[in-house]
């Protein structure tokens, strides 16, 4: 079965389950078909501070000390794939190799295996099969969140100003990082980037 390189395109706060996130893995290139998959806020959070290299937490989370651990023993992650959907549940397996050589296969939740993968700077792939089942084109999405006119863009190329101050951002990022909230950490600084662009 063939396997597609996808990214982690971000996260989403999930409207239908109360507490949980959406995690947005896409193919790469144009008209790419995005995959959402359901996932749980402290495996969101790892991924988002992953993501984000300027926010370190105080103290190592449960997959930095998985990396640690591997690291020790000398093993390497060479890919992540999502396998299997039964039911609406993703499933996935974390490919290594040891100091031996030898490759060995664990099977995984795919939050888990993400937020790995992206520590570890790993490919994640999908198959096909499971992209062609429940991947989503951005016309889909749009139809679906009722947006259909918003992909083509009819407004002016003026940005509007905004009444949030970077410095004020900064400050709160600054803040969020200390009291470990970092999924707000997250919000605040793709907010801060927004504006400085």
């Amino acid at each position: 079965m063939q396997e597609i390189e996808i990214t982690v395109k971000g996260l989403s706060y999930s409207q239908g389950k109360s507490g949980a996130y959406a995690l947005i893995l896409a193919e790469r290139g144009p008209n790419a078909r995005k995959l959402p998959v359901v996932i749980g806020g402290a495996e969101a959070q790892s991924i988002a501070v992953a993501l984000e290299k300027s926010i370190a937490p105080p103290r190592p989370m449960t997959h930095d000390t998985w990396q640690n651990m591997l690291d020790e023993l000398g093993a390497t992650v060479e890919k992540v794939l999502i396998h299997r959907l039964v039911n609406g549940v993703f499933y996935a397996s974390i490919y290594v190799r040891n100091e031996h050589g030898a490759q060995l296969v664990f099977d995984s939740r795919p939050s888990d295996a993400v937020a790995l993968a992206v520590r570890v700077s790993c490919s994640i792939f999908v198959l096909e099969s499971i992209l062609e089942q429940a991947g989503i084109t951005e016309r889909e999405e749009a139809i679906a969140d009722g947006k259909e006119d918003e992909l083509v863009d009819h407004s002016p190329s003026t940005k509007e100003p905004s009444s949030e101050s970077v410095e004020s951002l900064e400050q709160q990022l600054a803040e969020a990082v200390e009291n470990e909230d970092y999924e707000l950490a997250a919000r605040l600084r793709d907010r801060i980037d927004k504006l400085k662009s």
